[in-house]
């Protein structure tokens, strides 16, 4: 029961980034087509929300309509929002956070694809998919972009903005070795042998 609470709030904690780390990491972050964008707007819930980027960069936000929005850092980007909003709205507060949509695949409770913010761990983003399975080995991340594997044994505590992740790649997370998944058995088979000698031996 401990260690279940204990891994629990491990993946808790993956998820949440370093704060003074991840300002700065997401202020220089920039966006890509297949990207999300995560505007959040004080008080203007209808205008709030996820939006895609689509082929040529562009996004289309409610007001605003139309915006380049690859290739620029996102702290600029956000200045450039909060005046295209200050003609519609009053005391315009804007937030705004990249969103990378990755693939989480494998041993994991729940496969499938994930916006996740680019300064998250990959243990973060393997607790977004309901963390590793019995059999899943956290420490065994495979990186693959397009059928290519980029990296056969990422590390977990490793950002996605750190490792230049993008929207479509997958992360695989493979299974524990077979004496990982077996240990319990072998000891026991082990100690018993070990008993069986002794025993004879006497």
């Amino acid at each position: 029961m401990h260690r279940i609470a204990a891994l629990v709030l491990w993946a808790a904690l993956a998820l949440v980034p370093r704060l003074s780390h991840a300002q700065a990491d997401t202020a220089s972050v920039t966006l890509n087509p297949g990207d999300l964008i995560r505007v959040q707007i004080w008080r203007e819930e209808d205008l709030s929300g996820e939006f895609l980027v689509d082929e040529s960069g562009m996004v289309t936000l409610p007001l605003v309509g139309e915006k380049r929005v690859a290739g620029i850092p996102i702290r600029r980007l956000r200045t450039e929002l909060l005046e295209a909003y200050r003609v519609h709205l009053r005391n315009a507060s804007i937030n705004i956070t990249p969103l990378r949509r990755i693939n989480v695949l494998g041993e994991v409770a729940r496969p499938g694809l994930y916006p996740v913010d680019p300064t998250v761990s990959l243990a973060g983003v393997v607790a977004l998919a309901g963390g590793a399975t019995a059999t899943g080995d956290i420490r065994k991340i495979r990186i693959v972009r397009d059928g290519t594997v980029l990296m056969e044994r990422a590390g977990a505590a490793e950002t996605l903005n750190a490792l230049e992740l993008r929207s479509g790649d997958q992360i695989f997370v493979d299974r524990r070795g077979w004496f990982d998944r077996n240990s319990t058995f072998v000891v026991s088979a082990l100690l018993s042998i070990t008993s069986i000698v002794i025993t004879l031996a006497r």
